[in-house]
């Protein structure tokens, strides 16, 4: 049953400060993920929403009581083609996707029917909201939205619990024929000159992305969908994540040979967890090491120093994360309709896989983040 009292004010704050103590505070006692971090989304909002022509639609959810925040959904308003679109603030660069808010908050919005009301009118007008990249488990935003059921993602994510010492972690995560492996491939790139593993400090944040960005233009525009990291406003928001976030939220690794970066990973701390966001490999230099698998190696045996619990290598199923005794787990999808046009890209999306390309040139969707 509904609450007859109203418990919640809603209110369009699209000026909200995601760096403002009160986010702070919300973020930390919440169920949310890395990418609603405050540093992430204050940085797509001022980096990639202007670049991408994407409109701030910020929801505030407040006790009417004391006017503290209860809840956030920091959302979207973009035109993808004909179709009027209302989506997460992701922009094809989180890997999960959450409300901000505790559980037992979002329990309580349920309750109180004027203020969900009022926030499924805000919503409006659209021809699709599409809110994908919800973990399993996440709070029912079907419900909150009187949208259709959740359907499952065409990717599950993956990760790794993380033990002490390492030793112990890799025999039991790894198989002991891929450890041997991985044992020779390390000897072998040992032997062509002077390695070095490290956490790179602000001084060469920018000059490392550079070396990613060298690495990953081949690879990807030969898979034919491109990189994010070779547009100017993705690597600026990559930089700007990777510098303010240096040493606490991120964490960007790499191996050198001779002074010479030959892979990277970029990736931030949520809690006990790490999540890899970004590889880059110098693929043609050092073909038979397998140097991306002895990279992630390496990340695990640092996280394990640390302190970390779970390696997370997010969305996609790339075979590689099995071999890391990684994981998976289901990734959900939340749609709602407000028009014959966005019932149709809807449908497309999900149920015609000979028309997802006609709809996805209609609504600019990627169904998985390119840059996994």
């Amino acid at each position: 049953m509904y609450q007859a009292k109203a418990v919640f004010d809603v209110s369009i704050e699209n000026d909200f400060d995601f760096s403002s103590n009160e986010y702070v505070r919300l973020f930390a006692g919440s169920s949310a993920t890395a990418f609603q971090h405050p540093i992430w989304l204050q940085s797509i909002y001022s980096k990639l929403a202007p670049a991408c022509g994407a409109r701030r639609l910020v929801i505030a959810v407040r006790g009417r009581a004391n006017g503290e925040l209860a809840m956030l959904l920091p959302l979207l308003r973009i035109r993808r083609g004909p179709i009027r679109t209302v989506e997460f603030a992701d922009l094809r660069v989180s890997d999960y996707i959450a409300p901000i808010c505790s559980p037992s908050a979002f329990s309580e919005l349920l309750q109180d029917e004027n203020a969900c009301g009022e926030i499924r009118r805000l919503l409006q007008p659209f021809d699709l909201l599409r809110i994908p990249k919800l973990p399993d488990g996440m709070v029912s935003l079907e419900r909150l939205l009187e949208a259709r059921p959740r359907v499952a993602l065409e990717a599950s994510a993956y990760s790794v619990g993380l033990n002490a010492p390492f030793e112990q972690w890799r025999s039991g995560a790894l198989d002991r024929s891929y450890q041997k492996e991985l044992a020779k491939k390390w000897r072998q790139l040992q032997k062509k000159g002077e390695l070095a593993f490290s956490c790179e400090d602000v001084s060469s944040v920018v000059s490392t992305l550079e070396m990613m960005k060298q690495y990953r233009g081949p690879r990807f525009h030969a898979q034919g969908d491109g990189d994010l990291l070779q547009r100017p406003e993705y690597f600026d928001f990559y930089s700007d994540v990777a510098l303010r976030g240096n040493g606490s939220f991120s964490r960007l690794y790499v191996l050198r040979m001779d002074g010479r970066v030959i892979a990277a990973v970029l990736g931030l701390c949520h809690k006990d967890s790490f999540l890899i966001i970004m590889g880059a490999f110098d693929i043609e230099g050092y073909k038979s090491q397998s140097i991306g698998a002895l990279m992630f190696e390496q990340v695990a045996k640092d996280c394990i120093a640390r302190g970390d619990g779970v390696l997370d290598f997010t969305i996609g199923d790339e075979p590689y994360k099995k071999q890391f005794g990684a994981q998976p787990s289901p990734m959900w999808v939340v749609t709602q309709t407000g028009s014959a046009a966005g019932a149709f890209a809807a449908y497309a999306l999900v149920q015609v896989p000979w028309i997802k390309s006609v709809a996805k040139r209609m609504t600019g969707f990627k169904l998985l983040p390119v840059r996994t």
